[in-house]
């Protein structure tokens, strides 16, 4: 527990341990019905943790700003962006991002200098860094797929908030340190090492992006974990139980 703490203090240039008490405002109209025909982890889950999913909602999107690029924000949007950063953290009560200002909503794929006209537009989803370090930019089309796609096993969103949730400890390494008790820590970057091995060696149904790097392999399978968790488990026991752990929530039941 004391080292957890130690982790989650040396991190908390991203995340606070506290979030400002909900002002108890009820959801706008129309936006539970949004969120329980769009979003799928919120329609799962139970009556107390619906609303503090949406309180988690609300503070998150009382704290950053959706901004369309070329593209009009819609009430949708906004929600999906919400869920996309606070479903990751959901089994941390509290936890919230603090150095996210904005999310930047592009009409289709970018190149790295944020252009979405010509040739090389293969980005979907982007952490800032430099002058760009408290923006997070994502392809509209691309983030309105994840949460549409039952099937698939990725999740625009979800993967580049988790990409936030790694850089946390200062490094994006795939090793998300704010999460794990020290002891913990080597055995999971060994692990990760393993199964990008396993990946090149033998393939994977996991997406081949996440063997590219432990940076991607994290996201990557995050992505899987709150996308198919019933599959990664019968597929991945180990990885499930890692991500379970990691993430402190239990999907298979839900």
């Amino acid at each position: 527990m004391i080292g957890l703490l130690m982790a989650v203090l040396a991190g908390a240039w991203f995340l606070i341990f506290r979030k400002r008490k909900p002002k108890n405002t009820p959801l706008p109209d129309g936006w539970k019905k949004l969120m329980a025909e769009k979003v799928p982890f919120y329609s799962k889950l139970g009556p107390e943790d619906k609303k503090r999913f949406e309180e988690d909602v609300q503070q998150f999107l009382g704290a950053v700003k959706v901004i369309g690029i070329d593209t009009k924000v819609e009430t949708l949007d906004r929600i999906l962006v919400a869920s996309s950063a606070v479903i990751p953290l959901f089994g941390f009560p509290g936890w919230t991002y603090t150095k996210l200002n904005e999310v930047l909503l592009y009409p289709r794929q970018f190149d790295r200098d944020f252009r979405t006209e010509g040739e090389d537009r293969r980005i979907l989803g982007m952490v800032g860094d430099g002058y760009m370090s408290r923006t997070m930019v994502l392809s509209r089309p691309a983030l309105h797929q994840s949460f549409s796609s039952k099937s698939s096993k990725s999740h625009l969103g979800i993967h580049e908030f988790v990409h936030l949730l790694d850089k946390a400890d200062g490094s994006t390494d795939g090793v998300p340190e704010i999460f794990l008790d020290n002891e913990f820590i080597h055995p999971w970057a060994e692990f990760i090492r393993k199964k990008i091995e396993e990946m090149r060696d033998q393939g994977s149904d996991i997406d081949g992006y996440g063997a590219t790097s432990p940076s991607e392999f994290f996201p990557v399978v995050a992505e899987y974990f709150f996308k198919r968790p019933q599959l990664l488990e019968k597929k991945h026991p180990k990885l499930y139980q890692q991500m379970e752990k990691i993430f402190r929530q239990d999907l298979t039941d839900s």
